[in-house]
C-alpha cells in the first residue's frame, strides 16, 4: 500500500523556493523535513503525512501554488511486495489432501469397471457363444423369408379354384402373405427379444 510519492523537479524547485523566502512562517519541523528532502540527491520520496502538513501550511498561508501543482510530475510509491513465506506443515497438508481427491476422483471414475469381465471377454467360450447366437439369428431370418415365399406361392396356386384372373389371384395372393408375413414378423420380434434377454 502507498504511504509516499516520488517527487519531482517541480516539487524540488518550488520548495527550493519556499525555504529561500525569508518572510515564510514555515514551521521548524516542516522546514527540517523539506530541507532534508532538498539536499537528497537522486530520487526524492515525500511522506503522507509530510504532504498533509505541506498542504495544511499552504492552505493557511495562502500561497498562489496548491500541493497539487508541488506534486503535478509526482508519483505514487509503491513498495515492493514480499510474498510471506509458506509455512511447511500446510503445504504438507494441502499435498495429503491433493492426492486424497485424485484418488477419490480415480475411484468414482473407475467404480464400475470390473477386471473378471474384462478377462473373460476374448475367450473362445464367448466366440462359440457369439457364433450360436448369430446361427439363430440367421436361420430365424431364412425362415422368415422361406415362409413367406411359399405362403404366396400356395396362395397363388391356390387361388386358381376361385378366380380365372392373373391379377386377382396375384392380389389374393399378396393379400395371404402379408397377413402370414405381418404374423411372422410379430413371432420373429418375440424371438429375437428373447434372445437379447429381454422380456
Amino acid at each position: 500500500m502507498a504511504s509516499a510519492f516520488v517527487v519531482g523537479d517541480q516539487f524540488r524547485n518550488r520548495v527550493t523556493e519556499l525555504l529561500e523566502r525569508t518572510d515564510s512562517s514555515l514551521p521548524e519541523e516542516l522546514k527540517t523535513q523539506l530541507g532534508a528532502l532538498v539536499e537528497k540527491k537522486g530520487q526524492i520520496t515525500l511522506a503522507f503525512h509530510t504532504a498533509r502538513q505541506l498542504k495544511k501550511y499552504l492552505q493557511d498561508e495562502g500561497h498562489p501554488f496548491y500541493l497539487h501543482d508541488l506534486l503535478e510530475d509526482s508519483s505514487l510509491h509503491l513498495p515492493e511486495f514480499v510474498k510471506p513465506p509458506r509455512n511447511p506443515e500446510l503445504v504438507a497438508r494441502l499435498e495429503i489432501i491433493k492426492a486424497r481427491l485424485a484418488n477419490e476422483e480415480y475411484n468414482k471414475m473407475t467404480r464400475n469397471v470390473n477386471n473378471q469381465e474384462m478377462n473373460r471377454t476374448g475367450t473362445l467360450a464367448d466366440f462359440g457363444q457369439q457364433v450360436r447366437s448369430a446361427k439363430a439369428v440367421a436361420v430365424t431370418v431364412f425362415n422368415f423369408l422361406v415362409t413367406i415365399v411359399a405362403t404366396f406361392a400356395c396362395s397363388y396356386m391356390g387361388s386358381q379354384y376361385l378366380f380365372t384372373e392373373t391379377t386377382a389371384r396375384v392380389i389374393s395372393a399378396v393379400i395371404a402373405t402379408s397377413v402370414v408375413g405381418l404374423a411372422e414378423l410379430y413371432v420373429l420380434v418375440r424371438t429375437m427379444e428373447g434372445e437379447l434377454g429381454e422380456p
